[in-house]
């Protein structure tokens, strides 16, 4: 399994190059407490590196998910939309907010592996 993570605490699996998958870090989810919202994509959307694509709302706050690469909206998680505390309970594996089809992968390189986002999440 191939994950990387970005600064604004969202990893993406590239385990499957043709839709990788994306979701908040279990980081994040501890930070916003009990999700009781999210505003997925529209499949078929495209989003720039950084952009906003998505919205996860908790009880606490609300925060943008941002796309960490360039790419299409190819899924999106129906049962996350059903079930929002997936978020809080697998945010690494059933709580994915949605797959893409990247359009650069060279943009993974600027992404944290885990000892790096480790570090980096420590101290945010």
């Amino acid at each position: 399994m191939t994950v990387k993570f970005s600064k604004e605490h969202e990893w993406i699996n590239t385990a499957d190059t043709a839709a990788a998958v994306v979701g908040i870090t279990v980081h994040a989810q501890d930070a916003l407490g009990d999700v009781v919202f999210v505003d997925l994509p529209e499949v078929g959307a495209t989003f720039s590196q950084g952009d906003v694509a998505g919205v996860v709302e908790s009880v606490k706050a609300a925060a943008d998910v941002y796309m960490p690469v360039t790419g299409e909206i190819v899924e999106v998680n129906e049962a996350l939309r059903a079930d929002p505390s997936l978020a809080n309970s697998d945010p690494l594996n059933a709580g994915w907010f949605f797959k893409v089809k990247l359009a650069d992968v060279a943009q993974l390189d600027a992404l944290m592996d885990e000892t790096a986002y480790t570090a980096f999440a420590a101290n945010a």
